[in-house]
């Protein structure tokens, strides 16, 4: 097979910005070749924040968010082929994951939406565009996420060492990679989105740089617990979620009645992160009668990796586990994203599945994302 190159684009749960990639890709090979961070204007930010924690809204409103979107995305990607000075026609395809502002796989009408017009995209950059990734997941039964995990299990998969990859971003999602088993993903809970909301509102800051804030709080254990009394924690993968249930009302309500010093919430909302990403790995640990490998690592990616609270917490609580970033295996961890759904829009290009049923609870494989030609 002929070497190609695709754009992935990616926006998360935090909206810190758009981030680009262009990779190369051949069968079973993929190379980063070019990167970039695009600025989202903070009234956009704060219109699709509205809608993520059920503002009411209306068609209108919705409409020109994925209008907006669509340039914005369009814009993050004319903005990559410049620096990384590759001609539009030598891409064959965009990855477009979209900015997703309502998650809703277990309501009776379960739907999921991600919002930026792909017609935009394609028009605007010349190369066509793949979009609306999990929707086809969804439509198979599944919960349609987490995707990423079949990017993981491609790059990281091992015959000597379970692999746990870690994302985290506004949520912190696992993929668990044991040899001669099935993949497991799931979202474990809030990985950033709470701290950098806590933190904006009390700070102004975007997110808490270097957990410095954080390292000045003492973690209240009262809060601790009330926020671990989540029934969410003790539901069966598959499951997934977002900023629809974790959010800062959720967590004002977990205040309620309690007088704790802005910095200890802040400490409080790293150790959360932390115990429930913990809680979920421990329980793939292998124990000393196992006849599985004795190997253990948890690579981490996404932009809690440069939390040092975090990542520090990490390993304390999992002794038995090397914690390390993706980067040190080789993979970018502020790129990961990007990356899959430039991968996924590979696979979907040739026809290929791009999900994985044990993950998502789909009812089979299937390829993911629509087609939206450049002309």
């Amino acid at each position: 097979m002929a070497i190609e190159r695709y754009i992935g684009i990616m926006s998360g749960t935090s909206m810190d910005g758009v981030d680009t990639v262009l990779v190369e890709i051949e069968e079973n090979s993929i190379r980063l070749m070019g990167e970039n961070s695009f600025p989202m204007g903070e009234d956009l930010k704060q219109a699709l924040l509205d809608i993520c924690l059920g503002q009411s809204t209306n068609l209108q409103a919705v409409g020109e968010l994925d209008h907006r979107l669509g340039h914005l995305f369009a814009d993050a990607v004319l903005a990559l082929l410049e620096k990384t000075s590759i001609p539009p026609d030598s891409v064959t395809a965009i990855g477009s994951h979209g900015q997703t502002v309502f998650h809703s796989p277990e309501t009776q009408y379960a739907f999921t939406m991600q919002l930026g017009d792909a017609n935009i995209i394609a028009a605007k950059t010349h190369i066509t565009t793949i979009a609306d990734f999990r929707r086809k997941d969804m439509a198979f039964g599944g919960q349609g996420a987490p995707l990423v995990p079949a990017f993981h299990q491609q790059l990281f998969s091992s015959l000597d060492t379970t692999r746990v990859i870690l994302n985290i971003g506004g949520i912190a999602n696992i993929t668990v990679l044991t040899p001669n088993q099935p993949v497991t993903g799931y979202d474990t809970g809030p990985g950033n989105m709470l701290m950098d909301a806590w933190i904006h509102q009390h700070n102004g800051s975007q997110y808490d740089a270097n957990a410095k804030w954080a390292k000045t709080g003492t973690v209240n254990k009262i809060l601790l617990e009330r926020l671990l009394d989540e029934p969410y924690f003790k539901q069966p993968a598959p499951k997934s979620t977002g900023r629809e249930l974790f959010n800062l009302p959720w967590l004002k309500q977990k205040l309620s009645g309690l007088d704790i010093p802005a910095e200890d919430v802040q400490a409080t909302l790293a150790e959360f992160t932390a115990v429930t990403i913990t809680n979920d790995i421990i329980t793939y640990q292998h124990n000393e009668k196992s006849e599985l490998s004795t190997k253990q690592e948890l690579l981490v990616c996404g932009g809690g990796a440069h939390n040092p609270l975090l990542m520090a917490r990490l390993a304390a609580r999992l002794p038995e586990w090397q914690v390390m970033t993706t980067t040190e295996r080789g993979v970018d961890s502020d790129n990961m994203e990007a990356m899959a759904f430039a991968w996924l829009a590979y696979r979907t290009h040739n026809n290929m599945p791009g999900n994985l049923p044990e993950v998502t609870g789909a009812s089979g494989l299937t390829s993911l994302g629509a087609i939206y030609p450049a002309s």
